[in-house]
């Protein structure tokens, strides 16, 4: 079966970056979420050209949905002749912008020299059609497959995936019974499994101050410099600790074994509306966002209590520092074991591919895996697709023609050990 499969998927070749250019021809760009519409009614009707039954689920309640910009998400399911497991590749539909310094129109999808080029190709509209590939080539060889097989492209995965993944798992659709196993082909290379994902806190710090005349700042209280204490004692305690911190998960890249926190940005004072000069004011109020990313051997609370304390510590020590400190968004880390049937399915299908055994990686960020782990309480799940990550988010975005082919050979195999039992395609 392996050389079957995989013959069958170089004879889709064409399609495979047929229907990858035709994903990408649709600006989904988030924000604001453009094109969604369109873009789930043609992978709706693509899939029901293959036999599935096809879903449009709209999350009217959720952050950005309008009427305008309306959040819409497809999913497909074909059931097998008999009742079994069930295989759900997601892929996430939007893009970010496309910024300066592209040397192609950005939504054409170009093809040069062996890659299809265009914003999404590699994150991840690539990867979403391999897994359609794969799915329509095992169901033509494999017509009789127990279980059921899913497909969905949902939307908002560059801003949290709270009105695509995270909606449809409120719903129950990413639960058992319902689905056992989940690929998302998210770009971390095609010889490499990702088990899971870093956690993530954002948070914003506000201080406070006592607004007064510019000429006699001695009369207020600057909110940017107790700002600037806060920063001080980032610079100082904070990032060399957090630095020395080393995980066992497998992240990638080497850096983001530590824990990490970035400063999103500060805003203080005049703002940036005016258009004339600005007044000469004492600003008291200065917000800082931060991001703070920490391992699996990293408890949450303990997370927030070391900023916390650091804030504390300065209320105590510097006169007239006071703070605010507000959640913005948090998610805990997830790992995905390694006996589990979805990793080893898909490492097989590595090993007869490539002769070697995969790598295993955990994202530095947070991808869609975890609503799926938060809400859904599915386990059984990994990240794997065509594409190098490091092209996400650059201009001139491209993904290799032969490392789709080769990943949606590699899902095929997969799809026949998961759904067959096989442990290795006959």
């Amino acid at each position: 079966m392996h050389d079957a499969l995989r013959r069958a998927v170089e004879e889709r070749r064409d399609d495979l970056v047929a229907l990858t250019r035709d994903l990408v021809r649709f600006p989904t760009v988030n924000p604001p979420g453009e094109a969604y519409a369109p873009c789930a009614e043609f992978i709706a009707e693509r899939l029901q050209r293959t036999g599935y039954r096809t879903q449009l689920i709209v999350a009217e309640d959720k952050p950005g949905h309008t009427s305008r910009y309306p959040r819409v998400n497809v999913v497909g399911r074909r059931e097998g002749r008999v009742a079994g497991k069930t295989v759900h590749f997601n892929g996430h539909i939007d893009v970010v912008e496309a910024g300066h310094g592209w040397s192609v129109d950005p939504f054409a999808g170009v093809v040069r020299d062996g890659r299809v080029y265009g914003r999404g190709t590699c994150d991840m509209k690539g990867g979403l059609a391999a897994a359609v590939i794969a799915a329509d080539t095992f169901v033509a060889l494999c017509p009789d497959y127990p279980g059921a097989i899913e497909i969905s492209g949902t939307v908002d995965e560059e801003s949290g995936g709270y009105a695509g993944v995270g909606h449809l798992a409120e719903m129950g659709l990413f639960s058992k019974p319902r689905v056992d196993h989940v690929i998302i082909p998210e770009p971390l290379n095609k010889d490499r499994i990702c088990l899971g994902h870093r956690g993530v806190w954002w948070a914003q710090i506000e201080t406070h101050g006592r607004i007064a005349h510019g000429s006699m700042p001695f009369l207020g209280d600057s909110a940017i410099r107790h700002m600037g204490a806060v920063m001080q004692a980032f610079e100082n305690d904070l990032f060399p600790a957090l630095a020395a911190r080393r995980t066992d998960m497998p992240v990638v890249p080497e850096g983001a074994r530590a824990s990490t926190m970035n400063i999103n940005a500060i805003h203080g004072g005049q703002t940036d509306e005016y258009t004339g000069l600005p007044s000469p004011n004492v600003p008291d109020r200065c917000a800082m966002t931060i991001d703070r990313r920490f391992p699996i051997e990293e408890e949450l609370a303990d997370v927030k209590a070391e900023i916390r304390a650091l804030l504390d510590r300065l209320k105590r020590d510097r006169p007239k520092f006071d703070y605010a400190l507000t959640d913005v968004m948090e998610v805990l880390p997830t790992m995905t074991a390694h006996d589990a049937p979805v990793v080893q399915a898909v490492a097989a299908g590595i090993r007869a591919e490539f002769g070697r055994a995969p790598d295993y990686v955990v994202s530095p960020g947070t991808y869609d895996q975890k609503h799926i782990a938060r809400i859904g309480h599915l386990h059984d799940c990994i990240a794997y697709g065509p594409g190098i990550l490091d092209l996400a988010h650059q201009p001139d975005e491209w993904i290799g023609i032969d490392d789709m082919v080769q990943s949606a050979t590699v899902m095929a195999f997969a799809l026949h050990a998961l759904l067959t039992g096989a442990t290795e395609p006959a």
